[in-house]
């Protein structure tokens, strides 16, 4: 970046936090958004000012809203009976776009990794179990993705729902060993949903 302002090597270095984003694709909005678009390096940092700022957790699912509950949760027309769980935000995205399920939702905000130093304790189960333990609660659905953490995940929130007395399946194969939720077609994760299977322990 010899040559470049110090504001502009400021910005590269910013996009560069972003995921997926390495040096050469920073340069190459930063260049757009100064050289292109400088209404639009306006709107963008105003929104996204306004989404650091209003954007929180659900108390409830911690998935993201703008007040105390998100839409799902407050919603007269989902099944409370069941709650899926899922690793992040973007899984709950991607299953919401196949339009198979109904129910409610729990996110964990990541995975049981004990290589990486991740216990359970940096997941929200023991609001999973709070949630699992209400009358209404009949099923919990575990969505996390086809990898060894996603199944250690699995295993390990079957186990603790088993205690509760709480009926507990799995998405059925249709997801690559491997892969990531978010990335799976609406087509795979709707006959992942119709065919999952129950976990018996």
């Amino acid at each position: 970046m010899h040559g470049f302002p110090s504001a502009m090597k400021k910005l590269v270095k910013e996009l560069t936090k972003l995921p997926t984003i390495g040096e050469k694709s920073a340069v190459r909005l930063a260049y757009h958004l100064i050289n292109n678009d400088r209404k639009l390096a306006h709107t963008l940092s105003e929104a996204m000012i306004k989404a650091a700022n209003e954007v929180s957790l659900c108390k409830t699912c911690f998935f993201f809203t703008e007040v105390d509950e998100c839409d799902i949760c407050r919603s007269t027309n989902r099944d409370n009976s069941v709650i899926c769980v899922v690793e992040k935000p973007m899984d709950l995205i991607a299953i919401e776009r196949t339009g198979e399920y109904k129910g409610l939702y729990h996110v964990l905000h990541g995975l049981w990794a004990p290589l990486r130093g991740l216990g359970p304790e940096s997941m929200r189960l023991k609001e999973l179990a709070e949630r699992a333990r209400s009358k209404e609660i009949k099923e919990v659905i575990l969505a996390t993705s086809a990898t060894v953490e996603g199944d250690a995940t699995s295993l390990y929130v079957a186990r603790m729902l088993s205690e509760l007395g709480i009926k507990t399946s799995r998405l059925a194969q249709g997801i690559p060993k491997g892969g990531e939720l978010e990335y799976a077609d609406e087509v795979t994760l709707s006959r992942a949903f119709s065919g999952r299977n129950e976990i018996s322990l």
